[in-house]
């Protein structure tokens, strides 16, 4: 059964990026304004230590520290998901338990890609985590990452079965036809978000997903195609996306996102610095000139740049 001491997940979930310094130190500041950029923004929920936080380069003590800041300036105001897997199936039951002690409202877990176990080892995983915790888990259905291909019968297994599994973020293109794989003729779904950095929104939604979760820098964008959608404006949506979409599309560039994501709101003037962390890309300077001209076309001021 549902967990229903949480509010169910719905909306524009971003993935909030971890901010450094320039010697590669957390920005506890910049992390702190981003933040509060993001709920100004109408974010209905956030996502921490995903791909574009960077979360495969935050040691234990940087995640503790990070959350706590995080769910202590949130307040209880939206949820707050927290990504928890990893290569090992033990430190992913304790990276899970971990966050729901430090204030989660539920985890985002992506497959061990090491390894790369098949359908048995992908489902004795997700038990493992489900049995541990009393929050609810969506699986991060991510092969492009992770090299694990998740069939849409083995996700409505695990949300038949595994008490706490109740959401997937379907990240494995085609996202839309993935979605209606799992939803249809499915009497007990799981509840399905979008990602991708919201590349297939409108498609997604249509076909049953309730939510996405972008980059951090496009958020009020997003809040504004979800706010049309469920009013049922959908050409309004579609609008709304084709206005962002060459900015979106850019930052889908493997390995480059999160830099372009960075720049972006340093240039908002939400964070002090761009600096990611190695293997983590930089832009260059062709690149830097080129995300200053889509900036220049797109309505600043409705996304609360500076």
């Amino acid at each position: 059964m549902p967990n229903t001491s949480v509010t169910p997940f719905r909306g524009v979930y971003p993935i909030v990026n971890t901010t450094f310094k320039d010697d590669g130190s957390i920005d506890i500041d910049s992390q702190r304004r981003l933040v509060r950029f993001l709920l100004d923004a109408g974010a209905h929920g956030l996502g921490l230590f995903g791909n574009a936080s960077e979360g495969y380069t935050l040691s234990g003590e940087e995640r503790r520290r990070i959350l706590e800041m995080i769910v202590r300036e949130v307040d209880g105001r939206v949820p707050v998901i927290v990504s928890s897997g990893h290569t090992g199936t033990d430190l992913a039951v304790a990276l899970s338990r971990e966050a729901e002690a430090g204030g989660a409202d539920g985890l985002m877990v992506l497959p061990p890609h090491f390894m790369k176990p098949d359908a048995d080892g992908v489902f004795h995983y997700f038990r493992a985590i489900s049995d541990a915790v009393s929050i609810p888990v969506m699986v991060q259905d991510a092969p492009l990452m992770s090299g694990v291909t998740i069939g849409a019968p083995l996700i409505a297994r695990m949300a038949r079965e595994l008490e706490q599994v109740r959401y997937v973020k379907v990240e494995a293109p085609p996202t839309a036809p993935k979605i209606s794989a799992i939803l249809d003729g499915n009497d007990a779904p799981p509840v399905l978000f979008g990602g991708l950095n919201g590349q297939f929104l409108i498609e997604e939604l249509d076909r049953g997903a309730v939510g996405t979760m972008p980059g951090s820098d496009l958020t009020a964008a997003f809040v504004s195609m979800w706010n049309l959608w469920e009013a049922g404006d959908r050409a309004g949506a579609r609008r709304e996306f084709a206005r962002y979409l060459p900015l979106i599309r850019y930052e889908l560039q493997p390995g480059l996102g999160v830099s372009v994501m960075k720049h972006n709101l340093v240039a908002a003037g939400v964070i002090d610095c761009a600096r990611v962390r190695h293997p983590t890309r930089s832009l260059d300077a062709a690149g830097l000139r080129e995300i200053a001209e889509l900036r220049a076309e797109l309505p600043l001021a409705e996304l609360g740049w500076a």
